[in-house]
C-alpha cells in the first residue's frame, strides 16, 4: 500500500508504519498481521468518509445540513466497525505477548543437579558480590550450559544471588538461546504500544472527514428530528 497515499488521511494510520516497528521482519510479520489489517481498514475507512462527503455535495436534493448528517451516519457505522477491529487486534496481541513472556520465563528445571553443579555454585558464591552476576552473564553469552544450568537451575541463594537477579539472568538466557521469540516479543509489545497511541485518533480523523464537529452534527440531528415530528399523522 506504499504507493497509495491519501493526503486527506493522517499518515499515522498508514499500514506501512507497522513495518517500521522494532523487531518487525519475516519472523514477526504474522504476529503483527492483525495490527496491520486494522490500520489498513482505518486508513481506507477514513478515506471513504472523505469520499462520501464530496459525493453528498453532488446530491441536488440535499442541503448542507443533510449532507453533513448523511456523511456522519456513514462515519458512525465505520467508527463502530473499526473500533472493534482495534479492540480485537489489541486482545489478540495481548495474548501473544503473554504467551511469549511465559516461554521466555520458563525455569531451567533439572539443570542444577549433580556434584559438578554444586561445585560451580560454590565457586560462584565465593566470588565477591559484585562479580557474581557478571560471571553468570559471561557464561550465558559463551553458551556455557553447564555453568548456566548450575547457577539458575537451582535456588538462587546457593550462588549468592537474589531471586530477582536470577529471574533477570533467566530472561537473558532465554533471549540468548531463543532470539526469534525475543524478537517477536519486542515486535508484539511495540505493536500494542502503537495500537494504544493511534486508536484514539480514529474519532478525530472521522470528524475531519465529516467536515463538522460532533456538537454541530448533534444539533442538526436534533433539529431534523423535531421538524419531522410535524409530519407524523
Amino acid at each position: 500500500m506504499s504507493d497509495n497515499i491519501d493526503t486527506r488521511v493522517t499518515p499515522s494510520f498508514h499500514p506501512d508504519t507497522v513495518q517500521a516497528l522494532d523487531g518487525y521482519d519475516d519472523d514477526s510479520a504474522s504476529i503483527l498481521a492483525g495490527v496491520q489489517s486494522a490500520f489498513t481498514e482505518a486508513y481506507i475507512g477514513v478515506g471513504r468518509v472523505h469520499d462520501a462527503r464530496e459525493a453528498a455535495k453532488t446530491n441536488p436534493t440535499w442541503n448542507e445540513a443533510q449532507q453533513v448528517i448523511a456523511t456522519q451516519d456513514l462515519a458512525d457505522k465505520l467508527t463502530t466497525q473499526l473500533a472493534k477491529r482495534f479492540d480485537s487486534a489489541t486482545a489478540n496481541l495481548t495474548r501473544v505477548v503473554e504467551g511469549l513472556e511465559r516461554d521466555l520465563s520458563q525455569p531451567l528445571e533439572g539443570r542444577g543437579v549433580g556434584a559438578m553443579s554444586g561445585e560451580i555454585r560454590s565457586y560462584v558464591h565465593s566470588l565477591p558480590e559484585g562479580q557474581r552476576m557478571g560471571f553468570i552473564q559471561k557464561a550465558i553469552e559463551a553458551g556455557d550450559e553447564r555453568t548456566v544450568g548450575a547457577c539458575i537451575g537451582g535456588p538462587a541463594y546457593l550462588c549468592g544471588i537474589t531471586p530477582e537477579m536470577q529471574t533477570m539472568l533467566l530472561r537473558l538466557y532465554h533471549e540468548k538461546t531463543n532470539p526469534r521469540a525475543a524478537k517477536q516479543l519486542r515486535a508484539a509489545k511495540a505493536g500494542l504500544e502503537l495500537l494504544g497511541e493511534r486508536a484514539p485518533l480514529l474519532f478525530k480523523e472521522m470528524e475531519k472527514g465529516v467536515g463538522a464537529p460532533a456538537t454541530k452534527v448533534q444539533q442538526l440531528r436534533a433539529a431534523k428530528a423535531k421538524a419531522e415530528k410535524s409530519f407524523i399523522a
